[in-house]
């Protein structure tokens, strides 16, 4: 009991499946969303890398506005936003509400992909120059060098933090349920609105967070070690 509150955790067990799929939504909602922004990313640090200035002040451009602005604003922007526009999302398949779900996947991988496009950069900017140097002494072009010399240095320096992108999003993805999609979040107000128990669900899901971004730091700290070994 805390006050006049009195826990009850036995009237969550008949939702126990419910905070499961809320759960396994959350998490391929993150990683589908790290993955596109993982392929933004990249493409955003090669226009940033590029001599073509345009192509340069594009990429400048989309990661300023995107690490400068509040993700749930983004999120609002392509959910309700673009619509209001004209530029509408279709549905998936015909999939009822398939297309929010896609327009958070988009808002979301847009995110990700402007903090990613830095940890790319950091990581490419981490390998030495003389490596390059030495691999056109070699004969190796540009793209040659990039492809086999820059890129599996930089990979190895960049992949912890891509983890550590991950967790982030994990708890990112938590806004998604302020557009009413089934995240682990918005079980909350399911349960609550047929329990009418408030604090009993937000326990079990930050137990639920806490034993997801756990598992994803253990990944991380092996990750870390490994390529500090290696190196």
């Amino acid at each position: 009991m805390i006050g006049t509150m009195t826990l009850d955790f036995s009237t969550m067990a008949p939702y126990w499946t419910w905070f499961v799929e809320g759960a396994i939504t959350t998490v391929w909602l993150t990683a589908v969303t790290v993955i596109a922004g993982t392929v933004i990313g990249f493409l955003a640090t090669i226009m940033k890398r590029s001599r073509i200035k345009p192509i340069n002040w594009i990429a400048n451009i989309y990661t300023s506005v995107i690490r400068g602005t509040p993700i749930l604003l983004q999120l609002y922007i392509v959910a309700f936003g673009l619509p209001s526009l004209g530029i509408k999302i279709p549905d998936i398949m015909g999939i009822p509400r398939s297309s929010m779900y896609l327009s958070c996947i988009i808002a979301l991988s847009l995110n990700s992909g402007a903090y990613i496009c830095e940890i790319f950069r950091a990581g490419l900017n981490a390998v030495d120059a003389g490596q390059a140097e030495a691999a056109r002494s070699l004969g190796l072009n540009s793209k040659q060098t990039m492809r086999l010399i820059i890129l599996p240095q930089a990979v190895k320096t960049v992949l912890p933090s891509l983890v550590n992108e991950f967790i982030m999003m994990i708890k990112e993805t938590s806004l998604v349920s302020t557009l009413g999609l089934g995240d682990v979040m918005y079980t909350q107000k399911i349960i609550q609105g047929s329990t009418y128990r408030i604090f009993e669900p937000y326990i079990i899901i930050a137990i639920i967070y806490l034993a997801l971004t756990t598992v994803l730091t253990f990944i991380s700290g092996k990750i870390e070690r490994k390529m500090n070994t290696d190196a």
